[in-house]
């Protein structure tokens, strides 16, 4: 009786979504279809967007309330350059490595996320470590990145000269005259930097020519995406981007370090800051051409501040600042009426990713079932992998639910969950979708805009 009663209130057009998030039809007799609305402003989401360079991280504390303040600007990302200095002949202190442990409960505590480098000066007469203190200070650092790993969001391979960008350097072949033994050694230092750092992240090497002299001229394949290899871990970050024709030596040959970027970055992490000036190529057009074609995930937000200046009076910092990395939004879902409890039944929906790239680290997917009455949850997990929803594209899930045999008959809301694996308590870390109505910032639950009815 209930289900004849609702199909018809649904045929005589008297059951609705809520007014402006989204439409309703019929899609059978048994089935209702949702369009939803976009949101187009710009908000914190995990593990993208702009970033802050607050100070440098060794040096300054960070204080929770600052980071906090930064999640109201839509900012969800900091950089942590913590510099070791005092450490090119010792072991670092204890003192030291507490200061590092510290900002990491910060980030935590505040609901951002870092991007990590470590470096041993900021002066171009490199004065680095060796090769073999660097790799006894990652024993060190091993433990800390294991055990705050789910505030990490990528580590920069840093370590290797002036600010940790591999070219001023006393120990590993100076401005550009680089050894194979050179090259024996950095290739060491990343390969340890990817064994104590856990799997599920990525380190990003500072110019497409060290990937591809250390590990392979080759693209990453699509299939090989996420598999925890070397090749699949390695992403790149560009310290100068747009500042000259090759990106202040960025680039030693774009018409071969273009093509392999833009496949590459299709599923390793791209992203970095501007440094210079350079109409028109440091204007909107190609910022966004490029930002797009490259896969950016993450910026600097204040450097260089004319720059950033210059796309703000150009119009395209709002488009910037929403595209970067991931935008999930929601276009329709396809929901039964009604459903018996112990039996599987369908839903499908599809989502857009009007981002620049899609996210690069473990996402968890699941369909949540709340009892309208009392609260009580159902979760499913999905199989669909959010990594796989390419930028530009429009990916369809389809999955079968079942409610338990133990929940109560009544109500039921639908939603969707893209929580943190490693944070899902945190409903900082859990993905909001780009879609009008949908948002549950008390629970990090996604609005399907449907009630199912469990009989």
């Amino acid at each position: 009786m209930k289900k004849i009663l609702l199909i018809a209130l649904i045929v005589a057009g008297l059951l609705t979504a809520p007014v402006g998030t989204g439409s309703l039809t019929t899609a059978s007799a048994d089935s209702t279809t949702v369009t939803y609305s976009v949101d187009s402003t710009n908000f914190a989401n995990p593990e993208r967007g702009l970033f802050k360079f607050p100070s440098e991280c060794d040096k300054t504390p960070f204080t929770v309330a600052t980071l906090q303040s930064y999640r109201s600007q839509g900012i969800s990302l900091v950089m942590c350059m913590f510099y070791l200095a005092g450490f090119t002949n010792s072991a670092i202190d204890q003192a030291t490595l507490t200061k590092l442990e510290n900002q990491f409960a910060a980030a935590r505590a505040a609901g951002v996320k870092l991007v990590l480098r470590f470096a041993y000066t900021s002066d171009t007469g490199g004065a680095d470590a060796t090769k073999d203190r660097v790799l006894a200070h990652l024993d060190q650092l091993a433990p800390y990145l294991s055990a705050n790993a789910d505030v990490i969001y990528v580590v920069q391979a840093g370590f290797i000269g002036a600010w940790g960008e591999w070219y001023y350097t006393q120990n590993f072949g100076n401005a550009g005259s680089v050894s194979a033994q050179n090259w024996a050694d950095r290739k060491a230092v990343v390969d340890k930097i990817l064994s104590v750092l856990p799997s599920t992240r990525m380190v990003q090497l500072r110019t497409p020519k060290f990937k591809r002299t250390l590990y392979s001229t080759a693209a990453l394949p699509p299939a090989e995406a996420y598999n925890g290899s070397a090749v699949a871990r390695l992403g790149h970050h560009n310290d100068c981007f747009l500042a000259s024709p090759d990106d202040f030596g960025t680039y030693e040959n774009t018409s071969v370090e273009y093509p392999y970027l833009q496949a590459e970055t299709a599923s390793v992490v791209m992203g970095g800051e501007t440094c210079a000036t350079n109409p028109p190529r440091s204007s909107c057009p190609t910022a966004l051409s490029e930002l797009s074609g490259f896969h950016w995930s993450y910026l600097n937000t204040d450097y260089h501040p004319d720059v950033i200046a210059g796309w703000n009076s150009g119009g395209c910092l709002p488009e910037i600042s929403r595209r970067l990395g991931y935008r999930f939004a929601l276009k329709t879902g396809t929901y039964p009426t009604t459903a018996p409890r112990g039996t599987a039944f369908p839903i499908q929906f599809t989502v857009a990713n009007e981002g620049f790239a899609a996210p690069v680290n473990p996402r968890k997917l699941e369909v949540v079932l709340r009892n309208t009455a009392t609260g009580a949850l159902y979760r499913t997990t999905l199989a669909a992998d959010p990594r796989r929803w390419a930028a530009g594209t429009t990916s369809t899930v389809t999955a079968n639910i079942t409610v338990p045999t133990s929940a109560p008959a009544g109500s039921y809301s639908v939603l969707l969950n893209l929580p943190d694996p490693q944070l899902s308590s945190r409903t900082e870390y859990s993905i909001r979708l780009a879609n009008s109505g949908t948002w549950e910032p008390g629970t990090g639950f996604n609005s399907l805009l449907h009630t199912l009815t469990v009989s």
